[in-house]
């Protein structure tokens, strides 16, 4: 990498840990302020659905115009409506409004997780974006545990004013980026699709990855579930935002040693697939067992930061095995479903779950262990319809041989 493009990767990593660290702030009293409104608690999966829908239209949008035009521009304008978003969804006091607020947080913040990525690829060699990729990662990561723990400890004495405090640091963050953010002149044309667009795709895929994608969305759904509604249940089993910080904390430095220890030495074995299926079963048995005990706070940071390991371990592993076993002419059509198929999950997890949760608090997390059940279910499908498609490969082409050797002219 040449010297003048280092600042520059070193100013668009610090946008990574900046924003993890602020746009974290709110989560650990989201659960006390919806409760302090005397909200159900279905709201709150309604609340992030919200949030998550307006992540989905927004992306594609932001990127096109992103791509069309000025990327920091639309970063610090997405950055903008989030901040008003999180305002709005302390000034409203009603359902319908902060459902709004959550839309239009997640409609906003889409402009600089889309448009982020693009620039930070545009301003790194081909050959290292692989490695500045995973750090952004890991820094953001990093800033999100940091963000819930100061969010946490704020929450012990204020609630409504920490996303007043977030939307100010928002803007800051905002005012940062405007001044330091330098764009490459390149400009790429843009092939991002609609939601709608990606699932049409989806008809064309393989059997076997098709399968894997609906596993995927499974799995999504139980990760998002026990995302959001592990937040609610700390709080309502008594236990302080702080607390909950604490523990978030815990789990990205074991995220953390995840990604740059167990992940690497576990991807030498060359077993993507089977390790999935295997975290499937164990984050059930592991839901099941926690959610259940009369030791809770021990099996918090025993048994569950277990299942914390192996859902940092699930991504990497389920991106390599799409891009080992999708067609190279087919994989942004297969990235983009994938993004459709997950995003699905992200929004229906929280929606449901939500009614569930106002329900029976425990069958929630029951729920999750069934999807991770049936998410292994599915990934075993996958694999075997993907050892049928690789037999009809090699039979396919053992024929042809046989046919062009058959038509070869003879030497005699």
């Amino acid at each position: 990498m040449s010297r003048s493009l280092r600042p520059l990767v070193v100013i668009t990593l610090s946008y990574y840990m900046l924003q993890g660290i602020i746009h974290n702030l709110g989560h650990p009293v989201t659960p006390s302020h919806v409760n302090a409104l005397g909200l159900r608690s279905f709201m709150f999966g309604f609340f992030f659905a919200a949030m998550s829908l307006g992540m989905l239209i927004g992306a594609p949008i932001w990127g096109v115009l992103g791509d069309s035009r000025s990327k920091r521009m639309f970063v610090v304008i997405g950055l903008l409506i989030y901040s008003a978003g999180q305002v709005l969804f302390v000034v409203g006091d009603h359902s319908v409004v902060m459902t709004f607020a959550r839309f239009l947080s997640g409609f906003g913040v889409s402009a600089y997780l889309t448009l982020m990525l693009s620039h930070l690829i545009s301003i790194v060699p081909l050959e290292k974006r692989t490695k500045f990729i995973s750090y952004s990662v890991a820094l953001f990561a990093l800033g999100t545990t940091i963000g819930y723990q100061i969010g946490g400890i704020m929450g012990d004495y204020f609630i409504r004013e920490v996303f007043y405090i977030q939307a100010a640091f928002n803007a800051l963050l905002v005012l940062y980026i405007a001044l330091t953010m330098k764009e490459t002149k390149v400009k790429t044309p843009s092939t991002r699709k609609t939601f709608l667009q990606n699932f049409k795709d989806a008809g064309r895929l393989d059997r076997s990855l098709l399968l894997f994608l609906i596993g995927l969305t499974l799995a999504t759904i139980s990760a998002s579930t026990l995302s959001k509604y592990f937040d609610v249940y700390m709080i309502d089993m008594g236990y302080s935002p702080r607390q909950l910080g604490t523990f978030i904390l815990v789990t990205g430095l074991v995220g953390l040693i995840t990604n740059f220890v167990i992940v690497p030495k576990l991807s030498k074995l060359k077993m993507d697939l089977t390790i999935m299926q295997g975290i499937q079963i164990l984050s059930a048995v592991i839901v099941l067992i926690v959610f259940r005990s009369n030791y809770f706070f021990i099996m918090l940071y025993s048994v569950f930061l277990l299942y914390y390991v192996m859902k940092n371990a699930f991504q990497p592993f389920e991106q390599n095995h799409i891009s080992l076993n999708a067609p190279s002419d087919k994989y942004g059509t297969i990235m983009g479903v994938r993004h459709s198929f997950f995003s699905t999950g992200m929004v229906l997890g929280p929606l449901i779950s939500g009614f569930i949760y106002d329900y029976n608090k425990t069958l929630v997390f029951d729920v999750a262990a069934g999807m991770f059940i049936l998410s292994f279910i599915l990934l075993t499908f996958s694999r075997k319809a993907l050892s049928k498609e690789a037999d009809a490969r090699r039979t396919s082409k053992g024929l042809l041989s046989s046919l062009e050797t058959a038509e070869a002219p003879s030497s005699e």
